[in-house]
């Protein structure tokens, strides 16, 4: 018999896992649960007899694409995959998937609720500044770009994207402004809502020069991942422009540094929590188990990212 692992330390809501186990045995197939592990060893045990795999943020290193004798399908629930060693999975014919946009409004409406609080004055009781009427850069125009790009209408505010990646007419259509290149996003935006993936291409990307060219009063949003950031770079614009300001829901590797010299001036969350809704948590659980039977079953590939 088919058996499918949900291996999370930070376990799906209960109504996710019920859900997730009606797809499954409804299939013909087995679930095997393994939540709250502490130790890589135990998800390398589990792995070791299953043929499909769910994961949260859990690592599935070159060490468990190994100890999974069976394994033919790894899906990470969520649409960040960079915890899965795609290399690893390809080079033994294990194909990983993503549930793209499942987590994508959740994402989205914390990216404002921390805009919204930065530009409240963290709610300090000081006076702060409105949205409407301000500039929004979206950078990469995917399914949270979209969201937020929506919510932000709704707030007023006048808002761009830049992504190379999708057509000029897409964006437009969706009655957002179309920049044509990253520099000009970030000159053109007194906040910006970050999007990208983080990859070869991304990592460190948002530097000091591009920061620089935001307008006073700036305000970076980042739900993407840290490592887009050089952080570098970030300490050295707080330390020369008094106005910026850094909102993100991973907190960087310098958050001491910042604690001590620039209070008042940023927000990071205790851990990255654009996912961490109810809705996100069943949708996300949901789509990775319907995948997971329409590729054991029929082959069906739409969502893999190892290709």
């Amino acid at each position: 018999m088919t058996k499918v692992l949900i291996a999370t330390d930070k376990p799906f809501a209960k109504i996710a896992v019920d859900e997730i186990r009606k797809i499954i045995t409804n299939a013909g197939f087995e679930l095997v649960l393994l939540e709250k592990y502490t130790q890589a060893s135990e998800l390398n045990d589990a792995v070791s007899e299953v043929d499909a795999v769910i994961i949260r943020s859990d690592l599935v290193t070159p060490e468990v694409i190994s100890a999974g004798k069976n394994l033919k399908i790894v899906v990470r629930a969520g649409a960040g995959y960079d915890n899965v060693d795609l290399k690893a999975a390809s080079e033994k014919g294990v194909v990983v998937m993503n549930t793209p946009g499942q987590n994508s409004n959740a994402v989205a409406e914390l990216a404002f609720g921390m805009m919204v609080y930065m530009a409240r004055s963290l709610f300090n009781g000081t006076s702060g500044t409105e949205l409407r009427g301000k500039t929004l850069g979206i950078h990469a125009y995917g399914n949270v770009g979209k969201y937020v790009a929506q919510i932000a209408k709704g707030f007023g505010m006048d808002v761009y994207a830049f992504d190379p990646f999708i057509s000029k007419e897409s964006i437009l259509n969706d009655g957002i402004k179309h920049i044509e290149t990253v520099e000009e996003l970030y000159k053109t935006c007194q906040y910006v809502s970050l999007h990208i993936p983080a990859n070869a291409q991304t990592k460190k990307s948002i530097n000091f020069d591009l920061l620089n060219l935001m307008p006073k009063g700036a305000t970076l949003v980042n739900t993407a991942r840290k490592e887009v950031i050089c952080e570098d770079s970030l300490i050295k614009i707080f330390e020369e422009r008094s106005d910026f300001k850094y909102v993100s829901d991973v907190e960087p590797d310098c958050k001491a540094l910042f604690s001590e010299k620039f209070s008042g001036r940023f927000y990071f969350t205790p851990k990255k929590m654009g996912a961490q809704t109810s809705e996100a948590n069943i949708n996300a659980g949901i789509a990775a188990a319907n995948q997971i039977v329409q590729f054991i079953k029929n082959g069906d590939t739409t969502y893999q990212v190892n290709k």
